[in-house]
């Protein structure tokens, strides 16, 4: 049985790193994130916080050269994934092998979160009550489609 031990929790993207680019209003391409069980590395060590990067037409396509989509369509999810998170806690070299390995709820979360980090750009919209007027923001749920269907 392996010893698994917490790894120490990594920064959050600051307003001046990569995930800003420009100004106050510049475009947002980086989003941190928190795993709800973790990544269990070789070693034991639990990653949890990480950050995932807005997908280009690209990280769409060349999935679907991949031989292992195209003898199983479900892999699809795993090469995706694997191509815009650019960390799991200090795991720099994520490829599908780690996304193979998280849990399944993992997976799942990091479905989602692609989901709606690339669905308009953001996850949450401005939008004004009818009856009061009072403007306030509303979160975006992920809609429809499988992974890597626009």
């Amino acid at each position: 049985m392996r010893r698994i031990t917490a790894a120490a929790p990594s920064p959050p993207a600051s307003p001046s790193s990569p995930s800003d680019t420009g100004g106050g209003g510049g475009l947002r391409t980086e989003f941190a994130f928190e795993l709800p069980r973790g990544y269990v590395d070789d070693s034991g060590t639990v990653h949890r916080s990480g950050v995932m990067r807005l997908a280009t037409a690209r990280d769409e396509l060349v999935p679907l050269r991949d031989d292992r989509v195209r003898e199983n369509s479900a892999y699809l999810s795993v090469v995706l994934i694997s191509r815009v998170v650019v960390r799991i806690g200090t795991v720099e070299d994520v490829h599908p092998g780690v996304i193979e390995d998280l849990f399944a709820s993992d997976l799942a979360f990091l479905q989602d979160f692609y989901r709606r980090i690339n669905s308009e750009g953001h996850t949450r919209a401005r939008v004004t009550c009818p009856a009061c007027r009072e403007d306030f923001a509303v979160e975006l749920s992920g809609g429809g489609g499988r992974l890597g269907e626009s």
